[in-house]
């Protein structure tokens, strides 16, 4: 058996070399040549998988190590009988990750602290969801917008606000939505001219979900006649060859890689690894705890004093994460090569340096109970509670 992987899916020989022959691809410039011998296919989002790839090959396994599937003509590869499988929720913890980083970041910069803010998240799926339990856990409640799954759970449908209201309601805007251009609910320019235009006085706006969810020029003729809003944006129109003038104007600006942390993309390959096994009806024989590697600073731990410091947590996430590395590296190739950013855009997710989430460091000494505790479970790192320091 031939599987023909993207070259930057992670320890994709790992788990599927017992299962036949591995070949790595550069996934964006994939051909239907290359794959006249293969019978599974792993891509990720930068592959178009449709007729034009797919059509008189013998594949008949396609598998997506992302969350979404715009890049998928699902309904041809249904006619055809080649099945599907993707990693929906596989990087979830990653990209809310991101989020708090970025929140983090505009906190320090504003001179402000989350819990003085209002939050809203558009798109309550993997991701929203999680971002509201994560903040949640730190006490902080957020308005939720997401009306086809408003009108799906009909039991919580209470909880969820119009788009309307979580622009009149709310300062700081977290988007998580699948990109849709059909239907009742089109999530296409969902943030336009009008939108941007009502976002309230020194608002934040955080797109870590798809970039056409918001209007790139819209967004950026918004910003050339408001200093006060703050924009995050790790996805854009027209990726990889973004607007290197709105990517300067925003106040963080990523090359796409939210969901980049190590346990993410490995979190995806074993998905789509044990889809597989299940399609060829074999059994697993790899998992991720097996094959993850230990993180560089694994454990930490706190002296009595440490709950009095408050910069404690800031510190503490960007000794994990801390996307303004991302964004300095982003900024560095647009002053370099301006003309050719879309190859410099790719460079930086194919070399993506070793990420990890903030799970992977476990914080030793907290008091059992402790709003410290409660505050350090709730960014989600491991708390070691079963040790406790003299009060």
């Amino acid at each position: 058996m031939r599987i023909v992987a993207d070259e930057n899916i992670p320890l994709a020989e790992a788990f599927f070399s017992h299962l036949g022959e591995v070949e790595r691809v550069p996934g964006r410039s994939l051909t239907a040549r290359q794959l006249q011998r293969a019978d599974l296919l792993l891509v990720r989002s930068v592959t178009p998988v449709n007729a034009q790839l797919l059509a008189d090959t013998p594949v008949r396994f396609v598998a997506s190590a992302t969350i979404g599937t715009d890049h998928v003509d699902l309904g041809w590869l249904q006619q055809q009988g080649i099945a599907f499988t993707n990693a929906p929720g596989c990087n979830a913890d990653s990209v809310v990750d991101y989020v708090l980083s970025a929140l983090i970041n505009l906190a320090q910069q504003q001179g402000c602290g989350l819990s003085e803010r209002k939050l809203g998240i558009v798109g309550v799926g993997n991701v929203g969801r999680r971002l509201q339990d994560r903040l949640q856990g730190l006490g902080i409640e957020a308005l939720l917008c997401d009306p086809p799954r408003a009108e799906r759970e009909t039991t919580t449908a209470g909880k969820f606000v119009e788009l309307s209201e979580l622009v009149e309601r709310c300062d700081v805007f977290c988007l998580h939505t699948p990109l849709t251009r059909q239907g009742r609910y089109p999530s296409y320019h969902l943030f336009d001219a009008d939108v941007l235009s009502r976002l309230p006085k020194n608002s934040w706006l955080i797109n870590a979900g798809r970039g056409a969810v918001v209007d790139n020029r819209a967004l950026l003729a918004c910003l050339g006649q408001r200093q006060d809003l703050q924009v995050v944006l790790d996805v854009w129109e027209s990726e990889p060859s973004i607007d290197t003038e709105l990517a300067q104007r925003v106040a963080l600006a990523t090359p796409h890689i939210a969901g980049y942390s190590l346990e993410g993309k490995s979190r995806g390959t074993e998905m789509i690894y044990q889809a597989a096994c299940r399609f060829l009806a074999v059994q697993p024989q790899r998992a991720l705890a097996q094959l993850l590697s230990a993180p560089a600073v694994g454990r930490i731990g706190l002296c009595a004093d440490a709950a009095l410091e408050l910069d404690l947590i800031p510190r503490l996430v960007k000794l994990v994460y801390d996307l303004r590395r991302d964004h300095d590296a982003l900024m560095d190739k647009i002053q370099q090569h301006p003309v050719a950013i879309g190859t410099q855009f790719d460079q930086l997710r194919r070399n993506y340096p070793e990420r990890r989430e903030f799970s992977s460091l476990l914080v030793e000494g907290v008091d059992r109970g402790s709003h410290l505790a409660s505050q350090l479970a709730g960014y989600g790192f491991s708390v070691d509670e079963c040790f406790s320091v003299d009060k």
